[in-house]
């Protein structure tokens, strides 16, 4: 199978599908064939789910010295994202500042590079998460100001 083919056909890499156990009521990503709350009870009632692809992030850090070959991206945002649903990515944030980015921060998936290999110039595609609502950096400290005031 060559690469591209093989990203193709990855679906939950593009379009977040995961898994739903309907006896937890538990939602997975990546997709799992068990739950691991109800063990082999739940080997029939697992389904795949797509999942809506809005979240809030829960931890962030900032990356300043990227990897070999991802230079370019630095410095960047990476954070644990929980779905709507309830699970748990850890993804790129993107298209924000980093020192912008916060818990509690409500995100959406987007369709983004995820890199390519330098020898075929095969490039790889995936999901990022970026926010809904973006306030500028002045917004910001003066939000961080008027908290810091006591009564």
């Amino acid at each position: 199978m060559t690469v591209p083919r093989y990203w193709r056909e990855n679906k939950s890499r593009y379009n977040l599908i995961g898994s739903y156990c309907k006896d937890t009521d538990t939602y997975h990503f990546p997709r799992r064939a068990i739950d691991p709350k109800a063990g082999r009870k739940s080997l029939k009632s697992m389904e795949e789910y797509q999942f809506k692809g809005t979240g809030t992030i829960v931890a962030a850090t900032t990356v300043y010295q990227p990897q070999t070959g991802y230079e370019i991206y630095g410095p960047y945002t990476v954070g644990i994202v929980e779905l709507d649903e309830g699970a748990k990515i850890t993804a790129h944030i993107v298209d924000i500042e980093p020192e912008l980015v916060k818990s509690g921060m409500k995100v959406k998936s987007v369709f983004r590079k995820l890199g390519e290999d330098s020898e075929s110039g095969v490039i790889h595609y995936g999901t990022k998460f970026a926010p809904i609502e973006v306030k500028e950096k002045k917004e910001m400290e003066e939000i961080e100001t008027v908290s810091d005031v006591e009564l």
